[in-house]
């Protein structure tokens, strides 16, 4: 590729701070100055700005000094499965006309596989860093988004990496380590800013009149502790991330970006965030004018900027701050502050630095940009993540010698809502003599399924159906699709495939219990490569090895089930079942972890204890009373681990991965889940293969639970680990 600096006049380039080529007398300012530690930088930067040049920078569109060579910058890129065009950030042009598309993240988390999760996080990086070089990118990026997909109506849950807390956690701090890390092994030095949000409790879109511009969600310190925080806390504190959103609902009455306590006192204070805190775009505005918050803008200017906020998406900032500080509503140095976790982020990004093409990915360009390499691992990705709900004889995999004539049937074989504009529909990856769409009558849909030697039916939802701002009343198949599978079942010859495209979890009981229909399959939004890795399934090339981040529910769940309500435990008072696996009591159609394999995969628990006792130093109330439980504090819990070694033997006829689960049933004791993952670990094995598993278990921190008033406790008596059909009794005492 040609070097960065002779890109030509129209060509564009990358946007950046302190290019002493241009202006020699830049190299003499202690900010332009990269051998300095970031904090005498920003310090020395912000104390050369005027009020109004600082104000400018408190918003994502941050303007310019131009007397101190800094240029405008847009602080909006997005990368949530691959460089987005959302956001103004980011652009696709004739030098790079797109990104590689991952699969959509709820598929991707299927795979349980953190070392894929920090993988993508990487690749995603290299080529944002590629398009900056070409002024086509920023360098931060509004992403992951790490909210508890709590109900399967949320149309953005499907951005999510599912329900549980504990792989919510893994993935957002994995995925923002690939995104984040430098690759010469500088800490303080950041590939690009990622960003975790929608801080927090954010799940409602627009339900039933219920936007989430108004929305307070209501949350119990015990759900916000164990369930909605974990993922935020792991982020900042396991990823290092450069920033956090908050997001547009309130939050117990306060809103998120207004409410000191959720960001100066949690994430600035607790986890001690070493970034900046954004706002969702526009939600300043949505506190004044849609949450009637305060009275004046300028109040609500003030309310944000004490609370902690650093970086405005939207204008509020720049149009009142200057008048919130006038009025005597909040101090310059609240504004000082701000700018500076900002400016300290574009300096750990080589912003700062002069030239990109001087600095470790100066190198980087259009060649870097969906490559072979990343192009397989998009289709590696969905294919980890594809789930197998329901094989029986006669089903999956298909015969590539003996099929024929392949049916392929459905509105998302070849629906370009499903994902993005450069995925292949599965449509186009069958080489057979038969195939259909969802365009066709029914009438013509049997005629071709009575025919063909086998039938894939890909149905499920759109972007139309469930997306951001969009959530679903109904949680069947939509329209007439249901008909549609038992109509063409009936009239089939051979088997019948049934492939389902959404984000959320359907209600398809009708299909799980045809026996006409020999399998069905979960493939999410799977990304560019998604047609293909379908493919490779269905024929046998690829053992499936996903397993579902979230539970399906019955449509009954719908009208028993306010989407409103956040608690996260059942209310036998009411009849409220509760929310994920780890509550639920209820009917499922699939339950958090199903999934099947081609091979069977069998467990043998090896090593684990069967007691633990927990020290109490003298005098300890417990030592005197019978407790149900003990505080989880340092003084008690050093050296409390132990280790679970577990044998897995691939008894099958086909090499595969299989997902191993650590979960843990605890003592029923404060609200206590019935049911949480530990931890999870993918292990390859050929056929008739054994591998060894372990587990490192931290008493305090995997198997403790979060008690009424959130503070974190060790129960005390009878937890039961499981792993798989394995049961394993642990006794904590004192």
């Amino acid at each position: 590729m040609e070097d960065l600096q002779s890109l030509g006049p129209n060509r564009p380039g990358p946007v950046f701070a302190c290019d002493v080529d241009k202006n020699p007398g830049l190299k003499n300012l202690t900010f332009c100055d990269s051998s300095l530690d970031v904090k005498t930088r920003v310090d020395d930067l912000v104390k050369r700005l005027t009020l109004q040049e600082k104000i400018v920078n408190l918003v994502d569109n941050a303007g310019s000094v131009d007397r101190l060579g800094i240029p405008k910058y847009e602080w909006w890129s997005e990368a949530l499965h691959g460089v987005s065009y959302v956001g103004p950030g980011t652009h696709f042009s004739s030098v790079v006309p797109g990104a590689t598309s991952f699969p959509q993240v709820i598929l991707t988390a299927a795979s349980f596989n953190e070392t894929l999760f920090k993988a993508i996080g990487k690749v995603v990086s290299t080529e944002a860093r590629a398009m900056y070089n070409v002024g086509l990118a920023g360098l931060t990026f509004w992403s992951p988004n790490i909210n508890i997909f709590r109900d399967p109506r949320w149309g953005r849950g499907q951005e999510t990496p599912g329900e549980d807390p504990t792989l919510t956690s893994k993935y957002g701090a994995a995925y923002v380590q690939g995104l984040q890390e430098s690759d010469d092994g500088d800490k303080d030095r950041l590939k690009v800013g990622a960003c975790c949000k929608h801080y927090t409790a954010y799940d409602v879109d627009n339900w039933k009149g219920i936007d989430r511009y108004h929305f307070n969600a209501i949350v119990t310190k015990q759900d916000m502790d164990d369930t909605f925080q974990p993922p935020f806390k792991s982020c900042v504190l396991d990823g290092n991330v450069a920033s956090v959103m908050c997001s547009y609902n309130q939050v117990n009455g306060k809103p998120t970006c207004g409410d000191a306590d959720l960001l100066t006192g949690v994430i600035r204070g607790e986890w001690k965030l070493n970034g900046y805190i954004s706002s969702d775009c526009d939600s300043l505005d949505v506190m004044l004018n849609s949450q009637h918050w305060e009275k004046t803008p300028e109040a609500v200017a003030a309310d944000a900027l004490i609370a902690g906020l650093d970086l405005n998406c939207g204008d509020f900032l720049g149009k009142h701050t200057e008048a919130a500080i006038k009025a005597g509503l909040v101090k310059e140095s609240e504004v000082d502050r701000a700018v500076s976790n900002n400016f300290a982020t574009l300096m750990r990004l080589g912003f700062f630095d002069g030239h990109p093409s001087k600095q470790i990915y100066g190198k980087l360009g259009p060649k870097d940009v969906c490559t072979p390499a990343n192009q397989e691992l998009a289709r590696e990705a969905a294919r980890q993540g594809i789930v197998l709900l329901k094989n029986s004889v006669g089903g999956l995999p298909l015969s590539p010698t003996a099929i024929k004539s392949l049916a392929v049937i459905g509105p998302n074989a070849n629906n370009p809502k499903v994902s993005d504009r450069k995925y292949r529909y599965p449509v186009q990856i069958y080489n057979s003599a038969s195939r259909t769409n969802g365009q066709r009558t029914n009438d013509a849909a049997k005629k071709v399924a009575a025919a063909a030697d086998a039938v894939v039916l890909v149905m499920g939802t759109d972007q139309s159906i469930e997306a951001e701002s969009r959530d679903r009343i109904d949680i069947t198949l939509p329209g007439q699709q249901n008909l549609l599978i038992s109509e063409i079942a009936n009239v089939s010859k051979g088997p019948v495939i049934l492939v389902i495209m959404s984000g959320g979890g359907m209600d398809v009981q009708f299909a799980k219990d045809n026996p006409k229909i020999c399998s069905i399959l979960w493939v999410g939004f799977p990304g560019e490569a998604g047609g293909a890795a379908i493919a490779d399934i269905v024929f046998g090339q690829y053992n499936p090895s996903g397993r579902l981040p979230m539970s399906w529910y019955p449509q009954s769940y719908t009208t028993k089930v306010n989407m409103t309500n956040m608690n996260m435990r059942p209310d036998p008072a009411t009849g409220y079942p509760g929310r994920t696996y780890r509550f639920y009591k209820g009917d499922t159609i699939y339950t958090f972890g199903d999934g099947l394999s081609f091979s069977e995969f069998t467990h043998h628990l090896v090593s684990a204890p069967k007691l633990v006792s927990v020290p109490l130093e003298e005098g300890h109330v417990c030592r005197s009373s019978k407790c149900k439980s003990i505080d989880a504090v340092e003084e008690t819990c050093k050296n409390l681990a132990f280790d679970v070694h577990l044998r897995v033997t691939n008894s099958g006829k086909m090499g595969g991965s299989h997902t191993v689960f650590l979960f843990s049933s605890p003592p029923s004791v404060h609200n206590a889940p019935q049911k949480q993952l530990l931890g999870f670990q993918k292990v390859n094995l050929a056929s008739r293969q054994q591998g060894v598993v372990k587990f490192s278990v931290d008493l305090c921190k995997d198997l403790s639970l979060v008690d009424e008033v959130g503070a974190r406790k060790v129960a005390l008596g009878q937890h039961i680990l499981h792993v798989g059909n394995l049961k394993h009794s642990l006794n904590v005492r004192i």
